[in-house]
């Protein structure tokens, strides 16, 4: 028996001959696996209680790969399907953002133009039922899963809202969401401010539509562009490349490279800047990772942005999500590291603003919690041999005291984005914040 399944597992990781540099490790490795099918064959068969093999493997899949670094993960196939909703950008559903208060699911906000928003819902209402069934003892997943449907179906949400009396319900057919991923509103009819909030399929084209427009509407008014990824985490690796190639008239925008040397990858601008060479600054925080430092890093690099905030969370490794046969779901495993133009590696260093500005809270606010980064995590990815430099830029200190002197309503990272493109429109009319 024993023997059947480690011959088994040999069969479903695919473990070929070529992969092992002598016949000494093929053994060993064998003998392993063997090892691993006695312990599964004890633990089904002699502990207390009754187990499932198939969660005692998956269990066990999830250590190896655990083990490897943060971000190696592996999806079983619900969970995959949810990482292809997020990759999408779009699923059936109502269109609301929700969060969990008091095990009941609260509406932060309903998205414009979608069946919640149409049918009356509001920030704040509190969903108690769904099709006449409590929400009570649900998780946040859960309760999201039963939200989501094919386009076309219907479900009844049963909503407790302030100051009303009586529960309200809403039937609401579901509809095609499309996450918006990309804000822009224009301060003072001259400066763009574009917001993304994660990088998904969608988001280059949403950017250039929503700028185009914006560019159409002020014309001549234009002076800059705030570029705004602050808490954005990441996303997928080509609309990175696309974002940045939308602000850079040539050069590299990224690299990558992994294990094998011959698969190192690089990634090129292409002519065409869509705000036409306006000065361009770029916010950044602890929050905002992979994606977004790739895109702060190409920018930076090229001297095409000043980039304002505090480092970034360090995130320079690539993964590849490997689709598994059998619909097992799917292997999500770190291929590679990324490099800025300059050769810089991302991984557990990030990148450093060209000002820290750090973000003032209001007296009447709860205290922050510290940011965590790459490097805080258990096991992190090392940076290839690059040394990080810990000392401080004497710049922060300065930004620091600047601060501390000069609090401001609201948001003061971008009131200082702001003052620097105007700034610059008043010493010169360069096509770059320098």
């Amino acid at each position: 028996m024993r023997r059947v399944l480690a011959a088994a597992f040999v069969g479903l990781i695919a473990v070929t001959h070529s992969a092992f540099a002598t016949a000494q490790e093929d053994r060993e490795t064998y003998e392993q696996l063997e090892l691993f099918g006695e312990i599964l064959e004890n633990i089904r068969g002699g502990y207390v209680e009754d187990v499932s093999a198939t969660e005692l493997i998956e269990a066990a899949i999830e250590g190896m790969i655990g083990s490897l670094d943060p971000h190696s993960k592996y999806h079983n196939p619900k969970s995959y399907k949810e990482v292809q909703v997020q990759a999408r950008g779009e699923f059936g559903g109502l269109g609301i953002e929700v969060t969990m208060e008091n095990g009941l699911v609260k509406v932060i906000a309903p998205i414009d133009d979608t069946p919640a928003q149409r049918a009356g819902i509001e920030p704040g209402d509190l969903v108690t039922h769904l099709d006449d069934e409590p929400v009570l003892g649900l998780t946040l997943q859960q309760a999201v899963d039963r939200m989501r449907g094919p386009a076309n179906s219907e479900i009844t949400l049963t909503v407790r809202r302030s100051g009303v009396e009586e529960d309200l319900i809403f039937p609401i057919t579901r509809a095609i969401i499309k996450i918006r991923s990309v804000r822009t509103r224009v301060v003072d009819d001259e400066i763009i401010v574009a917001r993304i909030s994660a990088f998904s399929e969608h988001t280059s084209d949403d950017l250039d539509d929503a700028v185009g427009d914006l560019w159409e509407e002020q014309g001549d008014r234009l002076v800059g562009a705030v570029l705004d990824l602050r808490n954005n985490p990441g996303g997928l690796l080509d609309q990175a490349v696309a974002v940045s190639d939308a602000f850079l008239e040539q050069g590299e925008i990224v690299s990558t490279r992994g294990r094998d040397p011959e698969s190192a990858l690089r990634f090129n601008a292409r002519e065409g800047d869509i705000i036409d060479g306006l000065p361009l600054v770029v916010l950044i925080n602890g929050g905002s990772a992979s994606a977004s430092e790739i895109v702060a890093g190409a920018l930076q690099d090229h001297g095409r942005a000043l980039i304002l905030g505090t480092r970034s969370f360090g995130k320079g490794s690539v993964q590849t999500v490997i689709p598994l046969g059998g619909g097992n779901g799917a292997l999500r495993l770190t291929t590679a590291r990324y490099f800025t133009p300059s050769g810089r590696s991302i991984q557990e260093m990030g990148i450093d603003p060209d000002i820290v500005v750090e973000q003032i809270r209001k007296e009447s606010e709860p205290a922050a919690m510290a940011e965590q980064r790459e490097e805080d995590l258990d096991g992190p990815l090392d940076n290839g041999g690059i040394v990080i430099d810990e000392d401080q830029d004497p710049a922060a200190d300065e930004a620091q005291e600047e601060a501390e002197d000069d609090v401001t309503e609201g948001d003061y990272q971008l009131a200082r984005a702001i003052e620097q493109l105007r700034g610059a429109r008043i010493l010169s009319g360069a096509s770059a914040v320098n």
